[in-house]
């Protein structure tokens, strides 16, 4: 990519046919040609360039939404990107496309609960075993590797409990063992980290998150480097994960103003940070504090931070929490994150899941922040007022 991110997103995919800045959608189930012998050529292009825009059938996508793959390719630095009708949904297709029955997995303890969900029940069902390792201790990582060890699953920062790990360190370890990794990239997007040119294989992105940046698409990215090309390849084919025109468009759309709304989320975080880093009754889950582990680890991989943080609160009292959560009024209680608003959590179980090592008191309680575009000056204003809940 020879211009910096921020001019290729305004520059990239216009359609000087039709004369729009942006590409249109095109919806397709059969794709048509004027003769069989068309479909031939078509089917032998699409062999010696599988990443290519050479389709015979809709479920391999359409103009729009190979136009999001390769903006994608470039913004990631990999070989190709899939793209996937959820976050999740590129979590599914990394696992499936790469472990089978009998083939152990390693993943970071904190990682979001569905895939925990996924990784240590579903996959049990179909004899894959999951361990899980210590994001701050990664010996713990080593000394569960096995002959059957097929994927190392890292999400940073971890899912609630934001711990960064030393990815260099896990990179070395996976090739060490000839083990394949995976990295879910959601929190920083390679605008901040690009976990393919680190050194992972795969790369998962929810564009439901700060690619749409609107809260109102569903969409997954998984980009991957070309030892694993033809195998997640072949997955997709199978199980049909793909993202239709209507959504790759709005995706590609909310991409051209990525970088601006990014900047704008960690410049108001990093002001809203600064203010709760005061309080005593709150340990702040976010790259702030310059003498500590997770702020190091930030900052040796990551160019910049967002704006989803977690908040450790000690009260002994439980209804003073949730007071504090439901009397934010600039703050909409909801899940998922990464658009233009501020969203506020309570973190249950059922968002935590039963982690084998989060250390978290009995007074302690878990709150997770997403600091959106509004001015940060009336942010931290109905923050102040809302900590006044707290007992």
């Amino acid at each position: 990519m020879k211009d910096s991110f921020k001019t290729f997103l305004k520059h990239t995919a216009k359609d000087f046919y039709n004369q729009s800045v942006n590409p249109p959608v095109v919806r397709a189930s059969t794709i048509i040609f004027k003769s069989m012998q068309h479909i031939r050529k078509t089917q032998a292009k699409a062999k010696k360039n599988p990443t290519g825009r050479n389709f015979d059938y809709g479920r391999q996508g359409t103009s729009t939404t190979h136009i999001l793959q390769k903006i994608l390719t470039k913004l990631e630095g990999s070989y190709h990107v899939f793209t996937t009708p959820t976050g999740f949904g590129s979590v599914f297709l990394a696992i499936f496309s790469v472990v089978r029955p009998g083939d152990e997995i390693i993943a970071a303890d904190p990682v979001y609960s569905p895939t925990r969900i996924l990784t240590e029940n579903f996959l049990k069902e179909f004899n894959i075993k999951t361990i899980f390792y210590d994001p701050n201790d990664l010996k713990t990582l080593s000394t569960s590797i096995t002959k059957k060890t097929k994927l190392i699953f890292v999400e940073n920062p971890g899912s609630n409990t934001f711990d960064f790990q030393d990815l260099g360190k896990i990179i070395s370890i996976a090739k060490k063992n000839n083990i394949l990794t995976v990295m879910d990239n959601t929190w920083g997007t390679p605008y901040y980290l690009k976990p393919i040119k680190l050194g992972f294989d795969m790369a998962i992105v929810s564009a439901t998150k700060y690619y749409s940046g609107h809260s109102d698409v569903m969409g997954g990215s998984l980009a991957v480097n070309k030892k694993v090309f033809s195998r997640v390849k072949a997955a997709e084919k199978i199980t049909g994960l793909r993202l239709g025109p209507d959504d790759a468009y709005l995706i590609t759309r909310g991409l051209r103003t990525l970088d601006v709304r990014l900047d704008r989320h960690r410049e108001n975080a990093k002001k809203v940070a600064s203010f709760l880093s005061k309080n005593k009754k709150i340990k702040l889950l976010y790259p702030f504090k310059k003498n500590s582990l997770n702020y190091r680890m930030w900052k040796k991989y990551y160019s910049g931070a967002s704006g989803l943080m977690g908040l450790k609160i000690k009260s002994k009292k439980i209804n003073s929490v949730k007071k504090f959560v439901n009397s934010l009024k600039l703050f909409g209680y909801g899940y998922s994150w990464g658009g233009f608003e501020s969203l506020v959590l309570h973190q249950e179980y059922r968002e935590t899941g039963n982690r084998k090592y989060m250390k978290l008191a009995r007074d302690e309680h878990l709150v997770r922040l997403h600091i959106g575009l509004e001015d940060p000056k009336d942010l931290i204003s109905d923050i102040k007022q809302a900590l006044k809940h707290l007992k």
